[in-house]
């Protein structure tokens, strides 16, 4: 599937984001252990402001007024209003930058990778999810076509690396059952939560599917759910503590 543009509008869709997309502590511990001793930290595509750290100096870069006032209504720090591609600071700035889970989002990602590289003189954060993993999960059975949206939007982790240079590392990052970011991961376990028309709303893939289609794959959910067919072959995740697929840590010193 070929996406012409894969940024998502959230001024026209992103009014109840947040409710459904929240900081989850344990995934923010391995993300806050990476920043080291960061004191002064970039965020670009800081959305509204999910897995920022409390204890240091951040700078925010967002693009949607919808996003920013959001961020706003959480108690966070203003955004500036920016993208990625020109970050209007000067070289080295920052002790750290980040970006989380908004690489999908940006329309040239290796100038926006390299210009977080260049405002930063220490680690460049990037939490992504791996296209080549993300039909590992049970919703490749049920929504292929969406599965097939989200590995056309995201960069493959090989190509985040070298846009980035250095020394880069990639983690695995476990995902709870009971997570508070509502991507499509956090609910392996809770199947019902994609009959929720807000549940899906705050998971952009489903905004670039063809008209109707997306009635077709809830109901073909929905239908499983029904008979107990997703139950006979998947309810063991009902109970499972944790499930590693495509989410990943990409850390990359200078």
């Amino acid at each position: 599937m070929h996406t012409n543009n894969p940024a998502f509008d959230y001024n026209a869709s992103g009014q109840d984001y947040a409710q459904f997309r929240q900081t989850d502590p344990r995934i923010a511990a391995y993300i806050h252990r990476a920043l080291g001793d960061a004191v002064t930290l970039l965020n670009m595509g800081a959305g509204a402001g999910s897995y920022e750290p409390d204890d240091r100096y951040v700078v925010a870069i967002e693009p949607s007024a919808v996003m920013r006032e959001q961020r706003r209504a959480r108690g966070k720090r203003p955004a500036l209003i920016g993208t990625a591609g020109n970050i209007p600071f000067d070289d080295q700035s920052f002790d750290a930058a980040m970006a989380m889970v908004t690489l999908h989002h940006w329309p040239d990602r290796h100038q926006g990778l390299r210009e977080l590289r260049r405002v930063s003189r220490g680690p460049v954060l990037v939490l992504t999810f791996d296209p080549d993993a993300l039909d590992r999960f049970w919703n490749a059975r049920y929504f292929p076509e969406l599965v097939a949206v989200e590995q056309a939007r995201y960069p493959s982790i090989a190509s985040i690396c070298a846009s980035l240079g250095g020394n880069t590392t990639v983690q695995a990052i476990p995902v709870p059952l009971d997570c508070t970011d509502g991507f499509q991961e956090a609910f392996y376990g809770r199947p019902e939560a994609f009959l929720d028309p807000a549940v899906r709303k705050a998971q952009s893939a489903w905004g670039f599917l063809p008209e109707g289609l997306e009635a077709v794959l809830v109901q073909r959910l929905a239908g499983a759910l029904a008979s107990g067919d997703w139950d006979r072959q998947y309810g063991h995740f009902r109970q499972q503590p944790d499930f590693t697929c495509a989410l990943r840590l990409i850390t990359a010193m200078p």
